[in-house]
This record gives C-alpha cells, structure tokens and sequence, in this order.
C-alpha cells in the first residue's frame, strides 16, 4: 500500500450463506474486488463450520492467488469439545490469525503475532496493553467505542494497528441459546440451520413494531447498518489504519468500491453515505457510537 493509505478489510462471514453464494462471493472479491485483507472463518456458531469448510478453504487459495492477504478467524463463543478443539488447532499454527475468544490465547505461541477482533471486549488502554505484550499487532476495536477511545488506545499502544468496524450490521452480543431455533419452534441441537433463511440476520422489532435488533443463531445484531463516514482526516487522527467491511447480501460491489474511494480521498463523507444507501443495505444507517452517541443514531459526516 502506498504510505498513509487506509486499508480495506473484509471481516468473516457472519451468516449461514449457502455454499454456492459463498464460493461466489469470495470469488469475486478475489477477482475484482480492491480488498487488500481477508478474514475467513467461522466466527458466530461453531455448527456451522462444517459446512463451509471446504468453500471456505477454496477461498482462501484463490485470495491468496489474487494478492489478498488472508486472516483465520477463530469462533468468537466455542461451545463444545469441537468448538474448542478447532479453535486450539486454528491459535497454534504459525500463520497470523484473528482471536475472538480469549481462551485461544492459551494454545498462541508466545510472541506470536495476532488480530484482536472486535468480540474481544477490550475497551479501556490497560487491556489493550496486555494483549500487545502477548503478540497482538492489530487491534479491530469493540464497535460501541468513539474515536474519541481509539485515540486513547493508540497514543497508549504506539505501533499497535487500529482497524474499525466501518460497514454492516454492528455484532452486540452472543448468547448460549439461539434466536433462531426457538423462533421456529426448534431446539439449538436440531436447529436444521434454520439461520439460512436470513442471509443479512433476522429482524426484530419491539412491541409497538419498531425495527429494533436483528439476530443471527446465537448472535445479536443491530438492526441499522454502520457507515463509518467520519472525515479520513479524523479517522487517521484516532489512529485507524484499517476500515473493515462486513459481508452483506446487498451490492456489495458498490460497497466496496464507495469505501475504497472514500479511503482514496475521492469521496466525501456525504458521498460515501449516498452511495451505500444505494446499494441496498438491510437496515436503514447509523454511526452513533462514533460519535459518542446511542448506536442507533445517524449524525452524518462529520
């Protein structure tokens, strides 16, 4: 990358996309998309592993092919003898990979360099710290922090690599039981991956009918879409270094292609938001917390 440049991250799938629709979509980032970092994994519900296993393992060779940098993520609440075992495997090869749950750091080798991803909940410069000291080199932040915290986090780690959740639908919360499953009447054990049907999340809304979350399996999501679209002169100020996009079923293209000029300095803040709210996000934009205000709030480019 050419110095001082923002780079462009694709953060792991969050959703139960069929095979077909997976091999598809990496494909295209790998052959037209100008993504410079890849995180691959399964990082919401370790049952669904198996099924893009092999998709995903494809993927990874032809990124790597097409010159993406490609990042494993580890599962973010490993809940099973299986869960746990994949997310040993995956933190004690040599390759760089993304933690989401602590408890891989107990199989890292020491000093081996790591992503902190942002279900981490690393929130304050004291826990940033300690993960540097164990090998962590980027550090993509928890998505309810302001600049104004990322600041504070990067001047107390200098060297540390900030990226920021800059797109998709902000993951709040994973839980032990799945939304999904009892909505259909089933349990999480024989949930037949009833999450497929909701490619982009399932929406909730409150009692008076009000979009509200959405949810994924066992994960929690906002209902309205992140569009990190402060001024690039205030984001580099906070320290970021990365903007992560998060896979969607929308244009993606578009997506992509907005952030990349945005990040190039060819787009303002306004035009960047005009362009993903053309590519059909699911929910409507929000960037609250960057700005230190409720998550669900849209305050425009500042």
């Amino acid at each position: 990358m050419r110095d001082n440049q923002v780079e462009l991250t694709l953060g792991p799938l969050l959703f139960n996309w069929s095979p077909q629709r997976t091999a598809d979509f990496y494909a295209f980032v790998a052959d037209e998309a100008e993504i410079d970092r890849v995180y691959l994994g399964e990082v919401v519900c370790g049952k669904r592993a198996p099924l893009l296993a092999g998709v995903l393992a494809d993927a990874a060779e032809r990124l790597a092919r097409a010159g993406k940098a490609v990042v494993w993520s580890t599962l973010a609440l490993p809940a099973t003898p299986r869960d746990r075992r994949g997310v040993r495997a995956l933190a004690a090869g040599p390759g760089l990979v993304e933690i989401n749950d602590i408890s891989a750091l107990l199989h890292r080798p020491a000093g081996a360099p790591f992503v902190a991803g942002p279900l981490l909940n690393i929130y304050n410069e004291g826990a940033a710290h300690e993960l540097v000291q164990r090998g962590c080199v980027r550090l993509c932040a928890n998505v309810e922090l302001p600049l104004s915290a990322l600041a504070i986090l990067s001047d107390s780690c200098p060297g540390l690599e900030i990226e920021l959740f800059a797109f998709g639908r902000l993951p709040l919360a994973l839980s032990g039981r799945c939304y999904h499953a009892r909505t259909h009447g089933l349990h999480k054990d024989s949930c037949q991956f009833v999450c497929d049907r909701d490619p982009d999340g399932m929406s909730v809304r409150t009692l008076e009918g009000q979009p509200f979350l959405a949810v994924n399996g066992v994960q929690t999501l906002s209902h309205g879409v992140q569009v990190a679209d402060s001024r690039l002169e205030d984001l580099r100020d906070a320290g970021v270094t990365a903007l992560r996009l998060s896979p969607h079923t929308g244009d993606m293209a578009k997506v992509i292609a907005s952030f990349r000029a945005f990040a190039d300095g060819r787009f303002a803040p306004d035009d960047l938001a005009a362009a993903v709210q053309a590519a059909d996000p699911p929910g409507p934009l929000v960037n609250g917390y960057l700005h230190g205000l409720a998550g669900v709030q849209w305050s425009g480019g500042h």
